[in-house]
């Protein structure tokens, strides 16, 4: 055991426990065989849409499209129901719109009167590769301007190094640099290749103040995936049981369609219960899925899709 700071005792995160990847990648492929329903399916897309992050992390982002998303963000139900004179109610909005943190006031200011959220990345997102005061100022500055969450990413060089505890020291750093904002800790799973890996770097997080673990950037392929998902969902199920601490999960990256997403919530809800089937602890990271999650409902009420130009292009 390794102490940290006053009364705090870590775990060896070396002895975290080994993954069967056979047995992960078949129960995984089990969850994609469910049947789901009409009604089922309906409320089950309705859900999905509730935990989006609609996201746009580019070097060509302006000020321009972030309003944009934003006001996407608020107007789904245009989309869906434009002319019935349906209650908006009948779409909730997304969680959480993601931008850099130069972003942010731009992004606030555009959601005022909604509830959605805005979540920033930061510590040098997204390779991680820079001093840890320099993370923590990216933070500060990105919770200063109004981020509700943030997305930090590991010093996957680090981790791939044995050096667990700096990587625990640097997310308890960040941890204390997001106030009063939540922190969702990205572990960057394409880089780690294996699931045992996944695990250690899922256990590291959580033990270092993590509020949510995430896959992925969305920049390194391969993203998210199911066995890595449901590798995690196991640590958080863990977790919880040895503390009674609630962890939420984010997949992010490659989850562009209605009927994967839908996949992933059975695997949420066998794995973990009803208690994580909602946005305060479960998260889609994602841009174009919101799209696929509209043309679905839309087909579901009228029987026929619309096509793909019919919905905004991000």
């Amino acid at each position: 055991m390794r102490v940290v700071k006053e009364r705090i005792v870590v775990p060896d995160f070396r002895l975290s426990p080994r993954v069967d990847q056979v047995g992960v990648e078949e129960r995984a492929s089990r969850f994609t065989k469910r049947s789901i329903k009409k009604e089922s399916k309906v409320e089950g897309l309705k859900l999905v849409l509730s935990m989006i992050d609609l996201t746009t992390l580019e070097g060509k982002d302006t000020p321009g499209k972030v309003k944009q998303l934003c006001y996407k963000a608020k107007h789904l139900h245009d989309s869906y129901s434009p002319s019935s004179g349906e209650s908006e109610e009948a779409l909730p909005t997304v969680a959480a719109v993601c931008v850099y943190p130069s972003m942010v006031k731009i992004a606030k200011k555009a959601v005022e009167g909604s509830q959605i959220k805005i979540a920033s990345v930061a510590t040098a997102f997204p390779s991680g590769q820079a001093a840890t005061s320099v993370k923590i100022a990216d933070t500060k500055f990105a919770v200063n301007e109004g981020a509700d969450e943030v997305d930090m990413v590991i010093s996957r060089g680090k981790f791939l190094a044995g050096e667990y505890g700096f990587v625990f020291d640097e997310i308890a750093a960040i941890k204390e640099a997001c106030g009063p904002a939540r922190l969702k800790v990205i572990l960057e799973t394409g880089e780690l290749v294996t699931l045992d890996k996944v695990r250690r770097a899922s256990d590291i997080a959580m033990h270092a103040g993590a509020d949510f673990i995430k896959t992925s950037t969305g920049k390194i392929q391969p993203a998210a995936t199911m066995p890595v998902t449901l590798t995690m969902l196991e640590a958080i199920r863990d977790y919880y049981y040895n503390t009674g601490t609630m962890i939420g999960m984010k997949p992010a990256g490659g989850i562009s369609k209605a009927k994967l997403a839908l996949h992933y919530l059975v695997m949420l809800n066998e794995v973990l219960g009803e208690d994580w089937m909602n946005n305060d602890w479960f998260r889609f990271g994602a841009s174009s899925l919101a799209n696929d999650i509209l043309m679905q409902l839309v087909k579901e009420k009228t029987g026929v899709y619309q096509g793909a130009d019919y919905f905004s292009i991000d």
